[in-house]
């Protein structure tokens, strides 16, 4: 049975195990490539694309074009065009009525506050390795595009030099400025440093593999990022009175992302332990990609048995889940008992891909516990607060031999001076 029962957390102490972005191997070959491509630009990056995606790229062919998007077009399905843009108009929706809002207030002649800038450009990674990740596409783009950034490009790999029509037609549909034709870590370095054929951007967001998240933290300080995404994860609360079909297909819905995925059910009802696990089995058998989903519940997912909803909120706080579930009857009631998530999914009929697909909040989150300091990717991602100070003579008058005694305390006569002159000058 590749779904198991732990009677208490501390003997599934295994399974909430994570892991680190520190694998030496893995980022001194990051390293490396991210290097060549900022020292190489356009002739790395091709080199790379070749080596890793079996793409044949060159500075025509890297963007995708005008003919392809057409032909993309074609291939897609008019339902799944009609459902993609509802989906597109609710995201942006949501992002929109989310920006933050200017502050600039005035007391006693002093003027302080901030003011709110969009990023000049954006760089969205969207993934795909494993399957196409149109949702992705939506996901990342759409809180640039709400922030008013003015130029956002997409990369993502291109296997064998093509990308799936579905993904074309999503960027085109949400307006990006280009999408390349390239993806892992050196599409991230293309995106930080810049090459001649893709401009270099002030933000890096979007999720990947552990290539991807590896160059990212490598370029973070040249670029802004949004996270470190690793392995999706669920984590579900649930009392025995739902229905463990629901249940089970919501945690198969996380164990079929790729092997490191995780899945995890916290419950204080045995028997209803028992009925999901008997219907994940069930349902297993029926899914395309049953191996994936498969490995994963095997080696990092499973049912734990908890006191009470109170030990489970405790649990999923420690946890700090990406997705976390309350499949509960009181759930209105456990919300605010929860602190560390990165999304939360009320009630029974609202499994996690309504958020990952159509909702309008987005599905790019963090992981492996980094909800503790990380957010949600949203439009201020992609935002800059810039202060705004200005005082009268009066306000300076009144403020000065405060400032002077302050920089003076820090022996930093120049700063000190630049008050005093002022409180000097005659009227």
């Amino acid at each position: 049975m590749p779904m198991k029962i732990y009677r208490n957390a501390a003997e599934a102490a295994e399974i909430l195990k994570r892991g680190k972005f520190d694998d030496a191997a893995r980022a001194a070959a990051v390293r490396e490539i991210v290097q060549a491509v900022k020292e190489r630009g356009d002739e790395a990056l091709f080199s790379y694309c070749e080596k890793f995606d079996g793409a044949r790229l060159t500075a025509q062919s890297i963007a995708v074009s005008e003919e392809e998007i057409r032909a993309a077009y074609a291939e897609t399905d008019e339902k799944l065009l009609a459902s993609l843009r509802k989906a597109i108009g609710n995201v942006y929706e949501y992002h929109a009525r989310s920006l933050q809002k200017e502050d600039i207030r005035t007391r006693g002649g002093r003027v302080t506050g901030y003011t709110v800038r969009p990023v000049s450009r954006a760089g969205i990674y969207v993934p795909g390795g494993t399957a196409p990740l149109v949702s992705s596409v939506l996901m990342g783009v759409l809180p640039a595009k709400a922030a008013g950034v003015k130029e956002i490009y997409v990369c993502t790999p291109a296997k064998g030099g093509k990308v799936a029509p579905a993904v074309i037609v999503a960027a085109k549909e949400c307006g990006v400025t280009k999408l390349f034709k390239a993806g892992g870590a050196q599409a991230v370095a293309a995106l930080a440093y810049g090459t001649q054929s893709i401009p270099k951007v002030d933000v890096i967001a979007g999720p990947g593999n552990i290539y991807v998240t590896l160059a990212k933290k490598e370029v973070y300080g040249e670029v802004g990022i949004d996270m470190l995404a690793g392995p999706s994860e669920i984590l579900i609360i649930a009392d025995g009175k739902q229905n463990p079909v629901y249940v089970a297909a919501d945690v198969l819905s996380q164990a079929e992302h790729d092997r490191l995925s995780r899945a995890i059910l916290l419950t204080d009802d045995a028997g209803f332990a028992e009925a999901v696990v008997k219907e994940a089995e069930r349902q297993l058998n029926e899914l395309p990609r049953k191996e994936i989903a498969a490995y994963s519940l095997e080696n990092g997912g499973g049912v734990i048995l908890v006191r009470d909803m109170e030990e489970a909120c405790a649990l999923a706080n420690e946890i700090a889940p990406e997705h976390l579930e309350l499949a509960t009857e009181d759930c209105e009631e456990l919300l605010p008992k929860i602190e560390h998530a990165g999304a939360v999914f009320m009630g029974s009929y609202t499994p996690e891909p309504v958020g990952d697909y159509f909702a309008g909040p987005d599905h790019i989150l963090p992981t492996g516990g980094t909800a503790r300091f990380f957010e949600v990717l949203n439009a201020d991602t992609f935002l800059r607060k810039m202060s705004v100070i200005r005082y009268t003579r009066e306000a300076i008058l009144q403020d000065g031999a405060d400032i002077v005694r302050l920089a003076e305390s820090e022996q930093l006569e120049a700063h000190a001076n630049a008050v005093r002159v002022r409180l000097e000058e005659k009227k």
